[in-house]
């Protein structure tokens, strides 16, 4: 049985982060363990939050994982919170990656072709850094531009320019990368390149108008069980992926609070 570790923030109040992985990836029979990179009041969606960043417990944590030879086939890392962290969990990563684990990074970074509030250009570096060691990178459009250091285009690309943009994630060092969110010759899609097979794939979506907070989480653990627990290759997982978070949008329509996220817990029969 594979086990994976998250390297996420926990929301004490919002179904985001760690709290919308675990339960999927639980349900989807891969044992997921944790290092927070931080404990949130609730999703910054609120406007008002506290935040308890969590940096001298990851130092003082791998050296104690490292001398009891706790072993994960897999890690996910999301959002850092620090220079400091991201430095910490990619040596961690490089680590563990020359032992065989494999590697999926989320870039964290930003959306709609800005960088989150307290984001800069010197997290975008150490982005590309945990990239170099992905078997999987998994950046939105907005975070694939600012990895390959090319403008954000509104209206969107072509096929041949969101190739090149995954190029440019697969010369960072990725093995494999998918780009979410992104609108391609006027459609939206998500887009990949399998380093498996050396093929790029595209798959077309409808957005549903609303905005449901954790659903990146969701995809992200849909996809990693299909990959780890099911073998399922690149495209098939990320097809999956897709459908699923499409459903629990659907089944979470009538919740009034999306700030809160995806109620998962009442859809996991839909894994």
């Amino acid at each position: 049985m594979k086990q994976i570790l998250l390297v996420n923030d926990i929301a004490g109040y919002g179904k985001v982060g760690m709290a919308a992985m675990l339960p999927v990836l639980s349900y989807m029979g891969i044992p997921a363990f944790c290092l927070p990179t931080a404990l949130v009041s609730n999703t910054l969606n609120y406007g008002e939050f506290t935040q308890l960043d969590t940096t001298d417990y990851m130092r003082q944590t791998f050296p104690i994982w490292q001398h009891l030879g706790f072993h994960f086939d897999a890690i996910c890392t999301g959002l850092m919170f620090s220079r400091e962290q991201a430095e910490l969990v990619e040596a961690y990563c490089r680590e563990q990656a020359a032992k065989g684990c494999t590697v999926f990074v989320d870039p964290v970074m930003g959306d709609g072709g800005e960088l989150y509030n307290g984001i800069d250009q010197r997290q975008v570096e150490l982005m590309r850094r945990m990239v170099s060691v992905a078997h999987l990178a998994k950046p939105n459009y907005t975070e694939a531009c600012y990895l390959a250091g090319v403008p954000w285009q509104r209206g969107g690309v072509s096929r041949d320019i969101a190739c090149r943009l995954l190029d440019s994630i697969i010369m960072l060092g990725a093995h494999s990368a998918i780009i979410t969110s992104c609108l391609i010759d006027g459609q939206n899609m998500v887009c990949g390149f399998d380093g498996d097979t050396s093929d790029y794939f595209f798959h077309e979506y409808e957005e549903i108008p609303g905005q449901f907070h954790g659903t990146g989480d969701i995809f992200s653990a849909v996809l990693i069980g299909s990959l780890l627990g099911e073998a399922k290759p690149l495209p098939l997982a990320t097809r999956r992926a897709m459908d699923v978070v499409a459903q629990m949008i659907e089944r979470n329509r009538d919740v009034t609070d999306h700030n809160c996220g995806i109620f998962i817990e009442r859809c996991l029969d839909l894994l």
